[in-house]
């Protein structure tokens, strides 16, 4: 591509570089000029003016992003997503549907690595989406770029995005009272809330003492694909009554605590081939917490091992939550969660 001012008369045909304000309105830039475009500038006292011009190996700004849009997602209804009008060298990414977004990290790194004219920026890995929530962008810089560049880069990048719907459908939640005035209202209207962001029917929850037998029973009696725990006291222990609560029921639990603040005092498990999570005690708020990454990843069908939840430490020093007692802050010591 040729880019720079040239006298008006060499002028048709090429791409204006910048907008330009005449008598009869504006020409924007982008705009391939017309002899009648040529005219006009004219007559707007213009004697030069800055174009770009494609090589015949070149493909446009709007034809390369529409291109490697559709290399990153091949199939849109099979992917979950939907690719928004082109328009300036940029197509935007949205999801069809909630769910979790999938994104191939290495192959995203290498179309981003093939020209700097052509870009791509995602939401992170693992990143819960609602409908019509903007999954990633597609732009390419000037206004053309090489052919066998875009080639290169839809190669990279083919089928590297794509949403996980639900799965699961419905959820239990079963909560201890250490003091006997406790309700529950709020930790149940605070889980519906986040099962409701991805289609998740919650039951009318359970409300037991905070021992092991009677949260074993309830455990036993839960209906949901998908079991929580929400304990009046934080579990603090591997074999504290939650988990042996689990145990008793007949399950087993997977792992314990997390590298993610808040958000530490989680524990997974199984029960009659379900998914258990015990929630920790920052669930009762409506912030982003650890608990929120392994709950959504769940409802989206992955099955979250003890290795990924160690894995999300880099990361996962979460927003201060601003109600917090005892704030990460000057050295104080947190207050368990």
């Amino acid at each position: 591509m040729k880019f720079g001012p040239v006298p008006l008369h060499q002028a048709a045909g090429a791409i204006l570089a910048h907008s330009v304000t005449c008598d009869t309105g504006r020409l924007r830039k982008g705009t391939q000029l017309t002899d009648k475009d040529v005219t006009t500038l004219r007559a707007a006292g213009l004697a030069m003016v800055t174009v770009a011009r494609l090589d015949p190996d070149d493909l446009g700004e709007d034809a390369a992003a529409l291109a490697l849009a559709q290399a990153l997602v091949p199939d849109p209804d099979a992917c979950g997503l939907a690719l928004k009008p082109v328009g300036t060298g940029r197509v935007n990414i949205v999801a069809a549907g909630a769910g979790v977004l999938r994104v191939a990290g290495p192959q995203i790194d290498a179309l981003n690595a093939v020209d700097p004219a052509i870009t791509c920026a995602t939401l992170p890995d693992f990143m819960r989406l609602d409908p019509g929530g903007m999954v990633a962008t597609v732009k390419i810089i000037p206004y053309g770029v090489a052919r066998d560049a875009v080639a290169r880069a839809c190669a990279a990048g083919q089928g590297a995005l794509r949403i996980l719907p639900p799965v699961l459908k419905s959820a239990s939640l079963i909560q201890t009272w250490v003091d006997a005035g406790a309700d529950g209202r709020k930790g149940h209207a605070v889980t519906k809330a986040r099962l409701d962001r991805l289609g998740v029917a919650l039951d009318a929850g359970a409300m037991v003492a905070h021992d092991i037998d009677p949260l074993a029973q309830a455990l036993t009696q839960a209906s949901g694909d998908l079991l929580l725990v929400l304990t009046g006291s934080a579990t603090s222990d591997l074999y504290d009554t939650a988990p042996e609560a689990l145990r008793r029921a007949g399950g087993q639990v997977v792992h314990f605590g997390m590298p993610v603040d808040p958000g530490n005092l989680l524990f997974v498990g199984q029960l009659g081939g379900r998914p258990v999570i015990g929630l920790p005690g920052c669930a009762k708020s409506p912030a982003l917490n650890g608990a929120d990454w392994v709950l959504e990843r769940m409802i989206c069908g992955l099955d979250v091992t003890a290795a990924d939840i160690m894995g999300m430490g880099v990361g996962g020093l979460l927003k201060e939550i601003p109600t917090r007692p005892r704030p990460r802050r000057h050295g104080e010591t947190p207050a368990r969660d």
